[in-house]
């Protein structure tokens, strides 16, 4: 675990015309931010100045040229590029979707290499982002295939987290992508990351139904008949604690997910929009599974308001702090499980 330096947070700065930029700099605006890790943006130091310029902060940064020669305690810009770039604040442009690509490539390699220890993306557009080096339906997916393990969005509180069986899926083709094995290895993911990264020892976890009222018996659908109880059965007969599948509509309004904790939705809207609603804006976007701790804000790139100065920062913090969390308690993790020694001195 760490203790001499402080925590390298990389940060992929997104998509410039939206509020990404925005965000990233209000928050390290405040030098207190300094005392909890030390910032490495992927960028470009011109880019920074004229920001910062626009945006009337006051901070200071350091360029560099390698994630490897970040300074401890300082706000560090990596020289992504150095050519100059336009930026057209509300605009759509493939040429912003080209440098939140290169900002992504490079923050990944440095964490894949251990200069960061930490990647927090700023948001992308999904659309403008797309080429032939980058053919997802967004960051998770990249990521997983870049990074090592099985990903997972993993939508997170202090007092929710939400993860999904499916995610960037079309809602038409759900039913045919939910099978026995996706359920089986998602909810496995989940276990894994409650111990490892939230300290949860022994994990309680509710499922939610694939159709509405989780298929009323089979008469609204057969998926969760056939498909999501017997799995969850077979899960259940290993001992772990995990429940349902629990009729959707009206789960989070009866407080019944403050009994678990996690929640499995079945499609990213029947996740989400009960997570967006709750966290107020503070939520956090943790792709779990990964052998390394990757968080984002909860929202895209509000091309309406970017470059407006009124973004609020509050999701972009959280993903910060959440990210600093999982690193230590992931790292506490490891100490633990490879000297069991640790852990019985621990519960005396």
């Amino acid at each position: 675990m760490k203790h001499a330096e402080k925590i390298k947070l990389g940060i992929s700065i997104g998509d410039l015309n939206g509020i990404g930029s925005e965000i990233v700099l209000k928050t390290f605006d405040d030098s207190r931010m300094l005392d909890f890790c030390t910032p490495v943006i992927f960028a470009s130091a011109k880019v920074i100045t004229f920001l910062k310029k626009h945006f009337k902060l006051s901070f200071h940064f350091q360029g560099i040229d390698d994630a490897s020669n970040a300074i401890d305690g300082k706000i560090n810009v990596v020289n992504v590029w150095k050519e100059n770039v336009t930026i057209n604040f509300g605009e759509e442009d493939v040429k912003a979707g080209e440098y939140a690509f290169k900002s992504l490539q490079s923050a990944t390699t440095a964490l894949k290499n251990d200069e960061i220890d930490v990647l927090v993306t700023a948001p992308i557009n999904k659309a403008t982002i797309q080429s032939e080096e980058f053919k997802f339906p967004g960051h998770t997916d990249y990521l997983a295939q870049e990074l090592g393990g099985e990903s997972l969005m993993f939508m997170i509180t202090d007092t929710l987290k939400i993860g999904l069986l499916t995610d960037h899926v079309a809602l038409k083709d759900i039913s045919n992508v939910i099978t026995p094995e996706l359920i089986q290895k998602k909810i496995g993911i989940i276990q894994e990351t409650l111990k490892q990264d939230f300290r949860v020892e022994k994990p309680k976890i509710a499922v939610l139904g694939i159709n509405p009222h989780s298929g009323d018996h089979g008469v609204i659908g057969k998926e969760d008949e056939e498909v999501l109880k017997p799995t969850l059965e077979k899960i259940r007969e290993k001992g772990d604690l995990v429940y349902g599948p629990y009729s959707a509509d009206s789960f989070f309004g009866s407080k019944n997910y403050k009994n678990f904790d996690a929640v499995v939705a079945s499609y990213h809207d029947q996740g989400l929009i009960p997570f967006k609603t709750l966290s107020f804006g503070n939520g956090v976007n943790f792709t779990a599974g990964l052998n390394k701790v990757r968080t984002s804000p909860d929202h895209g790139t509000a091309f309406e308001i970017a470059g407006t100065g009124t973004a609020n920062i509050n999701s972009f913090k959280e993903a910060v702090f959440k990210g600093i969390e999982i690193f230590k308690a992931r790292e506490e993790y490891k100490e633990l499980t490879e000297n069991p020694l640790r852990k019985q001195k621990k519960k005396i």
